[in-house]
């Protein structure tokens, strides 16, 4: 069952990296987000309502819930979106897929999970996947030339390229402490679907103040490419693979559930090969072999 929970987690979250590509256009990706963590959240307390679930959430857990809503369902998308507006998606879910190391460090840290010299190795893997993946961008930005071509398929800006890794790398630390404050408001004995509910309207709320007081314009894109990744994002991206998601995590914790993010790149780096023209270059599957590797590290029993 956690192996179908497991792959099921990695294919959704897997399209959602392109579909989060495709969203990038008129609209700002703090408003994208706003847009997708409320449709999400609204759904969610629908779902909850018609088999039964209670929304009330005890006084004494308001603070992590509206925490976990800002950094899992609000900051690490935020980022992650701004992330795919400047790398390609497969890249970026490769940095996102680091978020199961943090979310092991993070997990001693709030709930005192015993944290090992294996941790400590297999986040060392992880930063030197990224670094190897994105080996050919620092050094052009350290040398001050202007392109950034090393990764094949992907030339551009190297200070962009940079500020990419930068927002995917956020995103991968808000999501690994996020899913250890969902660990710890599950353990408190909150329904999945309160949490959610509550979550994506906190993200979304938080991704709305942040357009609004960063002077970015709220508007919508009525294009099919949009709307149709919206849908997407909003349904079996959001509602349907959270439940997935926070399942793992109450059957076997946030440091291994979190393991299902290192498979995601798998999947976003395939369909970031067909629809973005990213070539798959020797230092990218490289790269690639050595974060996953940090991941198994790890998590492995």
């Amino acid at each position: 069952m956690n192996a179908f929970l497991f792959m099921f987690t990695a294919l959704l979250w897997g399209g959602g990296a392109l579909a989060t590509a495709f969203q990038a256009g008129p609209v700002p990706a703090l408003v994208s987000v706003g847009y997708r963590m409320v449709t999400a959240g609204l759904l969610m307390m629908l779902w909850a309502r018609w088999r039964g679930v209670t929304l009330t959430v005890p006084r004494a857990d308001r603070p992590w819930v509206l925490v976990q809503g800002v950094l899992f369902f609000g900051l690490a998308f935020i980022a992650f979106y701004n992330a795919v507006r400047l790398i390609p998606s497969g890249p970026a879910a490769l940095v996102l897929s680091t978020s199961s190391v943090f979310a092991a460090l993070f997990g001693r840290l709030v709930l005192g999970t015993r944290l090992t010299i294996r941790h400590g190795l297999g986040l060392g893997l992880g930063i030197l996947g990224v670094a190897v993946v994105f080996s050919g961008d620092i050094l052009t930005l350290i040398a001050g030339n202007g392109l950034a071509g090393s990764r094949g398929g992907t030339t551009g800006d190297a200070t962009a390229v940079v500020a990419g890794l930068a927002w995917a790398a956020l995103a991968a630390i808000a999501a690994g402490f996020g899913t250890v404050i969902g660990a710890r408001n599950q353990g408190r004995g909150l329904a999945m679907e309160t949490v959610i509910t509550w979550g994506g309207l906190i993200g979304g709320a938080t991704a709305f103040a942040a357009a609004i007081l960063s002077g970015q314009p709220i508007r919508f894109d009525p294009s099919l490419r949009y709307v149709a990744s919206l849908a997407y994002l909003a349904v079996p991206a959001s509602c349907v693979n959270f439940l997935v998601y926070f399942s793992l995590v109450r059957r076997i914790g946030p440091g291994r559930a979190a393991y299902a993010m290192a498979l995601v790149p798998l999947v976003a780096l395939s369909l970031s090969w067909g629809f973005e023209g990213l070539v798959l270059t020797p230092v990218i599957l490289a790269g690639a072999a050595i974060i996953l590797a940090g991941n198994v590290l790890v998590l492995r029993r």
